[in-house]
């Protein structure tokens, strides 16, 4: 259990037996009538968000998350095969288990499982993760560092916008949070 006035960003709590995570949190203190917290709230499972007040001190069960460090191994059919560094199991994802950033997973990546009990809630990938560029347009004399964009699929097949003078075969280092090319390798 932990008390309403121990709520920061990223702790985990159980309602209506759903995980969720706070985003936001503010301590007030009206000048007739008791303390509350207001607190903006994201479902850990599906990515909605609600606002919910509690009491001062109300009690609320917490999330016990468990973080475990796995490999992809390989892709068979439309799972993900995943196996734990420290127990050698293996186990398997579903695209929509690991979320949008599925679009960076290569074989051979680690990435961090987050589980509540027996279920997915969330995979981790590295913030950034170095990719080769097998298709984008040719680029031309008078290409710039700071001219502009272009499309360039890489080798897991995400569209990256990068800059001008990237040509096909290059190794280019992406941020998988905001999708964003971050220079050569």
């Amino acid at each position: 259990m932990i008390s309403s006035n121990d709520f920061r960003p990223g702790v985990s709590i159980v309602l209506d037996g759903s995980v969720w995570r706070v985003v936001e949190f503010l301590h007030v203190k009206p000048g007739k009538g008791s303390a509350f917290v207001r607190t903006k709230l994201k479902n850990v499972q599906n990515g909605s968000v609600v606002e919910k007040t509690f009491r001062a001190g109300e009690t609320v069960p917490q999330a016990t998350l468990e973080k475990i460090t796995m490999q992809h191994t390989y892709k068979e059919g439309e799972e993900f095969v995943f196996m734990d560094m420290e127990t050698y199991e293996e186990g398997r994802l579903t695209a929509a288990q690991i979320g949008d950033r599925v679009k960076y997973l290569k074989e051979g990546m680690e990435a961090n499982v987050i589980r509540w009990g027996e279920q997915v809630l969330e995979v981790e990938l590295p913030n950034s993760v170095v990719l080769e560029v097998v298709q984008t347009d040719p680029g031309i004399k008078g290409d710039t560092a700071t001219g502009g964009t272009k499309p360039a699929i890489v080798e897991t097949g995400a569209t990256v916008m990068v800059p001008l003078f990237i040509t096909q075969g290059e190794r280019i280092k992406i941020d998988t949070r905001e999708d964003k090319y971050l220079g050569r390798e």
